[in-house]
């Protein structure tokens, strides 16, 4: 049980990488608060996990770019007991892929709130915490969109560049207090931004995106789960300020 008597929280988890990475750290003995905009895909997903791991799990419904939800978020982890000792900031937003300038601001401003923005909030409240305690672990889904853009999704692309630099910076200032910041960089793939990510759902698109990995699939939320695994155990106790690619070798 490589995360027994941790307390995780999960944003995005109802579904996707998020979901995937809360099934998997409950099955390695963690407690989840599954967060979500989505709340009844919060409870769905926190119920079936307590099918098999009973108590191990609560739904949170919570928008992460808004301030006073991240704050009562965190604090519902206490539900667990007085630490947190892991963070996921997961939740992600797109714009369909087109011309960067008919991407309109209202759009742009939700890109950059849910998949920025949130980072910055989360921060503000959980740093404290997770200093406090003695330390903690701090993990950012970013996206190989933010080492090695696709042409279409340029604020997307800016939103995921931002969040590694983030994760670095992070990583650095927050070493001595013992807060190790990682972040995932995954491929395209099998989650409900695909379509948005290709601009329409086709055998020809997913083709083209299979084209460009060259282990020849898209990402799937298993992989991410796994990976996400290794990083906040603490068999990753040396590892800060990574940005681990999950992409069958897209980013080489």
């Amino acid at each position: 049980m490589r995360l027994e008597n941790k307390t995780a929280i999960i944003t995005g988890a109802a579904a996707g990488f998020g979901e995937a990475m809360a099934r998997r750290f409950a099955a390695e003995g963690a407690k989840i608060v599954v967060a979500d905009l989505n709340g009844e895909g919060a409870e769905q997903v926190a119920s079936q996990i307590c099918q098999t791991q009973p108590g191990a799990a609560i739904p949170f419904k919570a928008d992460v770019t808004i301030a006073a939800d991240v704050a009562a978020m965190i604090a519902a982890a206490g539900h667990f007991g007085p630490r947190v000792d892991i963070l996921v900031n997961n939740a992600g937003y797109t714009h369909v892929n087109q011309p960067m300038i008919d991407v309109d601001e209202a759009t742009y401003d939700r890109v950059m709130a849910v998949n920025v923005k949130a980072i910055f909030l989360a921060a503000k409240v959980i740093v404290p915490v997770m200093t406090d305690q003695g330390g903690g672990v701090i993990l950012n889904t970013a996206s190989t969109a933010g080492i090695s853009p696709r042409a279409g999704l340029a604020w997307y692309n800016g939103s995921k560049g931002a969040a590694i630099t983030i994760t670095k910076s992070m990583a650095i200032e927050l070493a001595p207090h013992k807060i190790r910041v990682n972040c995932l960089c995954p491929v395209a793939g099998e989650t409900q931004m695909l379509a948005d990510f290709m601009g329409e759902d086709t055998p020809q698109m997913r083709a083209k995106f299979v084209s460009t990995i060259p282990w020849g699939r898209l990402s799937r939320p298993d992989d991410v789960a796994n990976a996400a695994l290794y990083l906040v155990s603490d068999e990753a106790d040396l590892i800060t300020g990574l940005a681990m690619p999950i992409d069958g070798g897209r980013c080489i």
